[in-house]
Parts: structure tokens; sequence; C-alpha cells
């Protein structure tokens, strides 16, 4: 399949963040945010997250119109673009999973764009969603290689977790890690080792208080 590049359009984003907020306050009994992570003004950031929803797509749109506010992409599955052909007006651009040569040309694209003031990208180093666990996740080496592609940008793990612990309507849980810092010396195996592992911490700090006592994070509606 052909690249498919962002075509933002602010109608568009708009729109979706509008449509997004109102679908998760229907969907969701709650949605609860954990941020240790705040952008400044000069912050470029690359965001990478566990990939276990469908709402996984319109999650990035939702925390940087309403938490972030920066200029955010997202690199999306070349299949799912081309079925929600929408996600590009709203900063997605496209990777190419099966090949390895249209998948470098992808990440590249996303250097470009990180080239940018304030600018912000989404990644879902699993590729694809794969079932909730406790155990650590199982990165593709994309989000290595942008680390050690780039400087001056900060890498931040985002955990995403639901639940059914006290309702029938599932509650929505967002842990926004602290900005990390790996060797860029390291291989890109050892780096993606180190990036799971942000995760999984996340993972296991969210697991412990979520339904129960809810430390650190703050209801949103």
């Amino acid at each position: 399949m052909n690249f498919i590049p962002a075509d933002e359009s602010r109608f568009f984003i708009w729109f979706f963040n509008r449509y997004t907020r109102w679908s998760l306050k229907r969907r969701f009994k709650q949605l609860w945010i954990k941020q240790e992570y705040h952008p400044n003004a000069d912050s470029r950031t690359v965001y990478f997250l566990n990939h276990n929803l469908w709402w996984d797509g319109l999650i990035p749109l939702y925390l940087n119109e309403n938490i972030f506010h920066q200029k955010a992409r997202a690199l999306m599955e070349d299949k799912q673009m081309q079925q929600y052909t929408f996600f590009s007006k709203i900063g997605a651009f496209s990777i190419n999973l099966e090949h390895p040569k249209a998948s470098i040309q992808s990440l590249r694209y996303a250097v470009k764009s990180m080239e940018r003031e304030n600018s912000s990208l989404f990644i879902y180093p699993e590729g694809t969603i794969t079932p909730a666990s406790n155990s650590a996740p199982d990165f593709k080496y994309g989000l290595a290689w942008l680390y050690s592609k780039t400087e001056q940008i900060d890498y931040v793990p985002v955990h995403i977790y639901t639940h059914f612990i006290r309702s029938s309507k599932p509650e929505l849980y967002i842990s926004i890690g602290k900005s990390v810092d790996h060797d860029k010396t390291l291989s890109r195996n050892e780096l993606t080792k180190f990036f799971e592992a942000d995760i999984h911490r996340l993972n296991s700090e969210t697991r412990r208080v979520a339904g129960f006592s809810d430390e650190g994070f703050k209801p949103q509606f």
C-alpha cells in the first residue's frame, strides 16, 4: 500500500475531539488520569503506549487536545488508515508493518515531523491490538529506532487500562509517566526491553490501585 501522510484539518480535529469526549462519557463510567509529565511550550515529545483497546485510535486526540496541547501526530497501521481515511485529517500517518523498507519510510517521516516546534508523536510499539496482560508487552523495534535517531526529545510512557470492578460499565485509566532517559548507545533490542519495562511498571502501578484507592489518579468527568 502507498504511504499515507498526515493531512491535518483544524475542523476535523475540533469535531472529533468533541465526538471523542462525548463518546468516552457515554461508554465509560469514569475516566481517570494520572499525569507525571507536563510538556511546556518548548517541549517535543514522543508518547509510547500499550495497545489493548479499540479506543486507542482516539485516545491520543483526547490527550493532546485536552491535556498536552502540542502539534500532535500518530503512527497508524496502513490497513487501518485505508479503512478509516479520516484519521489522516486528525494527524495520523501510515506505517506498513509487513515490509521493513516501507516501515523505515514512515519512521523517517516521523523524525521529520518531530523537527516542528512543540511537536509530539503517539506510537503503539506493539503494532497491533493485543490482549491486556500482567506481563511486559512485546514491542517492535520502531520506537528504539526513533529514539536512536532523535535528540532533545522527551520519551514518555503512557499506560491505558480498563476494569469492571465497581460497575457494569467500564472505567478507563490513563497513566502518563515521567520522561525516560535510556542510554542511546544500547542496541535496539536492549532499548526495546527498557521501553517495555517502562510500560510494564505503569501497568503494575495502575493495577494496584485502579478500582480500589485510585491513588494518584484524578477523575475527568
